[in-house]
């Protein structure tokens, strides 16, 4: 409409001097014929018929310092405007434009412009109804062919909008809607058009987040189904460590000096599955309780989680205690007993799959240092190390396995336990095999001053 009204402005003016022009090229038609007239005499028939002819009251010529008039009605009307045509700007003949399309009465005017074949100007008095009438009807003729490109336009813009957006969104929302009505069927992913515009990014970020959010249902309907059966299975298995728990008792009561040493480590070990399956049954498989933090003798503790896999009678492979006597950690016991078994067990089936084992060449060592307030532990072994594929997702459950058939339920038990510690744990660059990297930081004391010391320091 803009276009429109920037194109009309201008047409209109020149149509309105196109008009006049015409009228003044007809009145020197006019002129030259009078003029031709033995002595300049016509009859005063003639002359109104030219004047109708040219649609003027009168006509007037000049040459020189001589205005001749050559011709006149009986009674012409009273000169309302003058129109200069010689000393018209573009924007007086657009205000003179609308000025004459607003004059609804019309006025009568005097149109003054150049003489074509000599003269200094030629000059006509007309009425202003006829030019406006036919400014009127150009208006409309403009105004019907505008609104006929607009609909064209319009009907194209429809269409072209219609098969390259409507189209598209509404195949987007009928997915989507489709997709939400039952999102495990892989058949409902939507499949790209492999346009390369936004619509066709948006179709195939749609099918990877269709397809990702149909592998994560999958699991977490795996991994429901799976937590439903480890709550069946730790509510007898409870029960079965609860005997087991007696039947240890009594044989604690043997008078044999590998019984005496063992039994004590083997009833640890059973009351930490009893609480443990007590944890799984009160928090839910996805949770663990919060840990009971207190300083605890790290060396002592990677001898027991030594025991527990057999390793101190292991003559196949080496395991390695490095961990200073003296060193001690703020942590949970059973959680940070649990971390460490689950990597030194990882780290032995990595050896164990391997192939045949060589003392002097497969170890697994756990070394431990302090630095300020962290402490940071580290369980290397010298296996085959991890594939890149695993690294993606190393800390995952199912997905971050280290081997084939393993779940990854290992790495990601010691993740969430060392988190509740406020701590990190990592695997480490460049080094032979794998080595896990823990770092668990002591808790932040509050440090609160006693009332009495509050009185003595006022």
């Amino acid at each position: 409409m803009i276009a429109e009204v920037l194109i009309y402005v201008p047409s209109i003016a020149n149509f309105r001097r196109t008009w006049l022009d015409d009228q003044l090229n007809a009145a020197q038609t006019a002129a030259l014929v009078l003029e031709a007239a033995p002595d300049n005499m016509v009859p005063k028939a003639l002359e109104l018929e030219l004047l109708e002819h040219v649609g003027a009251y009168t006509v007037a010529h000049k040459r020189g310092t001589t205005r001749r008039l050559l011709a006149i009605s009986d009674m012409p009307p009273d000169v309302q405007e003058t129109i200069d045509l010689r000393q018209m700007s573009v924007s007086n003949e657009i205000y003179e434009s609308f000025m004459t399309l607003v004059s609804a009465h019309g006025r009568t005017i005097r149109v003054v412009g150049d003489a074509p074949t000599g003269g200094e100007f030629i000059e006509i008095v007309m009425d202003e109804m006829p030019l406006r009438d036919a400014m009127i009807a150009y208006s409309v003729n403009i105004l019907t062919l505008s609104i006929i490109i607009s609909v064209f336009t319009a009907a194209l813009v429809y269409l072209a909008i219609n098969w390259l957006l409507v189209r598209p969104m509404r195949r987007l929302t009928a997915n989507m809607v489709a997709f939400a009505e039952y999102p495990e069927d892989t058949a409902r992913i939507i499949q790209p058009s492999g346009r390369a515009d936004e619509i066709g990014v948006a179709e195939g970020e749609l099918a990877h987040l269709q397809q990702e959010l149909i592998g994560t249902l999958n699991q977490k309907n795996r991994l429901a189904a799976m937590g439903l059966a480890v709550s069946k299975i730790n509510h007898d298995l409870r029960n079965m460590l609860a005997s087991a728990q007696l039947i240890v008792d009594r044989v604690g009561a043997v008078d044999d000096p590998l019984v005496k040493r063992l039994a004590p480590k083997l009833i640890r070990t059973l009351d930490r599955a009893a609480e443990f399956c007590t944890n799984t049954l009160k928090y839910g498989s996805a949770h663990e309780s919060p840990p009971e933090r207190r300083r605890i003798a790290l060396s002592a503790l990677v001898d027991e989680v030594g025991d527990t896999l057999g390793l101190d009678t292991n003559a196949e492979l080496r395991f390695v205690n490095a961990v200073p006597s003296g060193l001690e950690v703020d942590a949970d016991t059973d959680q940070l007993f649990r971390v460490l078994v689950n990597l030194v067990r990882n780290a032995l089936q990595a050896i164990e799959g391997r192939g045949e084992t060589d003392p002097a060449r497969d170890m697994i060592r756990v070394s431990a240092r302090r630095d300020g307030a962290v402490v940071t532990i580290e369980v290397a072994d010298t296996g085959p190390g991890v594939s890149d594929m695993a690294r993606k997702r190393l800390f995952e459950a199912f997905q971050g396995s280290t081997r084939p058939g393993g779940t990854g339920l290992g790495l990601a038990i010691a993740a969430e336990l060392v988190r509740a510690h406020g701590g990190t744990i990592r695997l480490a660059d460049g080094t032979l095999g794998a080595t896990f990297s823990l770092e668990i930081p002591d808790r932040v004391v509050q440090l609160r001053p006693r009332e009495g010391d509050k009185r003595s320091a006022g």
